[in-house]
């Protein structure tokens, strides 16, 4: 039997069993590995106070600065007391507050003069930045010349921490852990990259990296050390894409290629407009792929607004002119509505194959959802099973046992992120052999984080806009600071509506009560009544009721949101659709595929609850018509908040791939792997997907390389070994079945 690798070994045999479960429980390591892949966030350097102005309001800190001054101050009548620490470097200045019996302590240790490392959440008191009640440890403390001068030298690693694990403590545990490991010459840890590749790229070896990176001597060690494991990450990841990508040209499916003078051409003929160039070449791709005899698996990626449900709808034209059918899966009742609507409105007569006034060479289009009425689902199901339906719309409900299919030959996924990695696999197994696979994202993607997260998929791009799509103006509303603009806002609304044009509101929070237990909304209001901060995100109900009765009064207001029935969920949006309505109020329903060309104006309600890439997706909802859009981010977030620099960044541009960056490179990696999908947390820790291309490039070259020589990796048993331990189960199901 093989030895278990050491990066495998339990934290708790190592640092004990109250440690362990600390970092288990706050900070997700578990084992040996996982403590020893939690790398510095970064690094202080000898003589370095940190740039206190650059930190970031409502994160988790760690500073190394020095003390400037300490003073005891009495408030509530001289009742209470606290203690106020002003720490500086020189940039700025960051405030310590300490209440309570202890200050006196605190006063003794934090002397002006001295240096140490402070911790805790930056927050923000009378404008000025503040930590309450941190974790710190002084440096230097009674230590001779020689002591500090050998500290000052050092280049002191500062972790990703939690106030129940400070950095430091994480360190001394990283102490133990290397310590360990060179008492037994890291006999056992298995290097995942083989040899011959490790030499030609000039890299040092795994044990030599973790010492480097975790207790670097200088800068230089730093740069090896990262050099090294960015390349691990990313090798194995691209070993475990080309395997997939590998299996997949075994498998065997049915090529489709369109009758000549059917269904296809019969729509193409009644189209009212002329493809994009865009279009018609990702549709040539698609057709090629189609006419294989092994899956499909493409990436359909494109702005909002591109015409990407064009692209799919003939795909799916060509599938059924091939004599197969074709599913759509769509993550929200509201999407598969609307796209069932705007796809048997474009086909027009074609849609109604069989029926009384359809055409000779059309189909049935049928919707499939969850809350359908049994007589409706009986003859949805039947149609499918009798190849009467070429194509069929709906949600998780398509993934059922009862739903069989004649001839299932394609499966398209609309916005593939919603998606559990079963769910997709489900509706794949209903086809005779495997069908053909079309993912469409609305999120533009980074090539580097497409080839990384799809890394298994064929890749195409539509970033031209069909003619005729106007441009939208983005604004920050700074509701907080500057209240009339608020009010201006409401106006640019009505002005809207009074020319002819609609109007949607949008807030995080439906706000019937359901979505907030009673006594948890009570603590958050009490909470919010003492912290401004941390009220509750302003919600659709309430919103709904106070423009109704206040800026927006004699307005027709209508609310939509995801409890709603979906029958009324449906009636609401084609009021909407056909002019009845003149503002919607709704969630994030709307995100995705809502196709309204007369709603020109948006306005986003405490926008700085929302993600970069969802507030991008939102506003494609205005601007799809003829008249410019307007989207109005309403926030009370601190102007100097990241939360601000967000909403500016959206304003600035339309252009989504660059916003999918700049969304990237805020959250990091963290769940670039798609933690929604796979449940467990991203692999990628030192790999920055956007700045390291040339690696992630180099690497998949690298990857295809050994996987097409050896595909079972028989001759590289620590490449299996890493490939099980920085890819678990769940994760490479996920890729999988990507």
């Amino acid at each position: 039997m093989d030895p278990v690798p050491a990066l495998d070994e339990p934290l708790k045999k190592t640092l004990g069993g109250t440690t362990a479960k600390v970092m288990a429980e706050h900070l997700d390591l578990h084992t040996v590995g996982d403590l020893l892949h939690h790398y510095p966030r970064r690094y202080a350097e000898r003589g370095e106070l940190t740039q206190l102005a650059d930190i970031p309001l409502d994160e988790h800190a760690t500073v190394v600065a020095q003390v400037a001054d300490a003073r005891v101050l009495r408030f509530n009548n001289g009742k209470g007391q606290r203690l106020e620490v002003t720490l500086t470097d020189g940039s700025g200045r960051l405030q310590l507050v300490f209440f309570g019996k202890s200050i006196y302590h605190h006063q003794k240790e934090l002397l002006p003069g001295r240096r140490g490392m402070f911790s805790g959440k930056v927050g923000m008191f009378r404008n000025i930045r503040q930590l309450s009640h941190p974790a710190y440890e002084m440096l230097g403390k009674d230590s001779g010349a020689d002591a500090v001068e050998a500290w000052a030298n050092q280049l002191i690693p500062l972790y990703p921490a939690c106030s129940q694990m400070e950095s430091w403590k994480i360190a001394k545990t990283v102490d133990v852990v290397l310590a360990s490991m060179e008492a037994t010459d890291w006999q056992e840890v298995a290097d995942p990259l083989p040899p011959a590749l490790r030499r030609g790229r000039g890299l040092t070896d795994l044990p030599d990296a973790f010492r480097k990176v975790h207790r670097p001597r200088t800068k230089a060690d730093i740069a090896e050390a990262r050099d090294r494991l960015k390349w691990d990450e990313a090798f194995v990841l691209q070993v475990a894409l080309a395997r997939r990508r590998f299996a997949d040209t075994q498998l065997p499916a049915v090529a489709r290629r369109p009758a000549p003078g059917g269904l296809l051409d019969a729509f193409d003929a009644k189209l009212p407009f002329t493809l994009t160039d865009g279009q018609q070449k990702v549709s040539e791709e698609i057709f090629d792929d189609l006419a294989t005899d092994h899956p499909m698996h493409r990436l359909l990626q494109g702005e909002v607004g591109s015409g990407k449900t064009m692209v799919a709808l003939r795909a799916m034209l060509a599938v059924v002119d091939a004599g197969g059918q074709a599913a759509m899966l769509a993550p929200t009742e509201v999407l598969a509505q609307q796209h069932h609507r705007s796809i048997t409105e474009m086909m027009g007569e074609l849609a109604e194959g069989g029926m009384l006034g359809g055409a000779e060479q059309g189909t049935k289009v049928v919707l499939l959802t969850g809350s359908m009425g049994v007589p409706a689902r009986r003859q949805a199901l039947l149609d499918l099973v009798t190849g009467e339906a070429g194509i069929v719309i709906g949600t998780h409900a398509l993934i059922e046992d009862k739903v069989q299919f004649h001839d299932l030959g394609l499966v398209v996924v609309d916005e593939q992120h919603r998606f559990g990695v079963e769910q997709r696999d489900a509706l794949r197994s209903k086809g005779k052999q495997p069908p053909h696979l079309l993912v469409m994202t609305a999120t533009p993607i980074p090539r580097t984080v497409a080839m990384t997260v799809f890394g298994d998929l064929e890749t195409s791009v539509l970033d031209q806009l069909p003619a005729g799509r106007s441009p939208i103006a983005t604004h920050v509303v700074p509701a907080k600071d500057k209240p009339h603009f608020l009010a201006r806002a409401w106006e640019r609304v009505r002005e809207e509506v009074e020319n002819g044009h609609q109007a949607y509101v949008v807030c995080p929070r439906i706000g019937d009560g359901d979505d907030d237990p009673k006594a948890a909304r009570a603590a958050k209001q009490k909470q919010a009544e003492e912290d401004p901060e941390k009220r509750l995100p302003l919600a659709v109900l309430e919103i709904a009721e106070q423009i109704a009765a206040g800026p927006l009064k004699g307005l027709r207001v209508e609310v939509l949101h995801g409890r709603m029935q979906p029958d009324d969920k449906d009636a609401v949006m084609r009021r909407f659709s056909a002019g009845e309505t003149d503002v919607l109020v709704a969630t994030t329903v709307i995100e995705v595929g809502v196709n309204v060309p007369n709603a020109t104006a948006m306005v986003i309600m405490d926008a700085d609850r929302f993600g970069v890439s969802q507030l991008h997706q939102l506003r494609g909802r205005v601007g799809r018509g003829a008249a410019p859009g307007l989207c109005l981010l309403v926030s009370e977030a601190h102007e100097a908040s990241p939360a601000r620099a967000r909403l500016s960044a959206v304003a600035a541009t339309l252009d989504g791939f660059e916003l999918s960056r700049i969304d990237l490179e805020q959250r990091r990696e963290g769940d670039v792997l798609g933690q929604a999908q796979s449940g467990v947390r991203s692999s990628l820790r030192m790999l920055a997907v956007i700045e390291d291309e040339e690696v992630i490039v180099a690497a998949r070259e690298e990857a295809v390389g050994v996987v097409a020589d050896d595909p079972e990796l028989e001759r590289f048993p620590e490449l299996r070994t890493a490939l099980d331990a920085l890819l678990d189960k769940e994760r490479e199901q996920y890729l999988d079945k990507g």
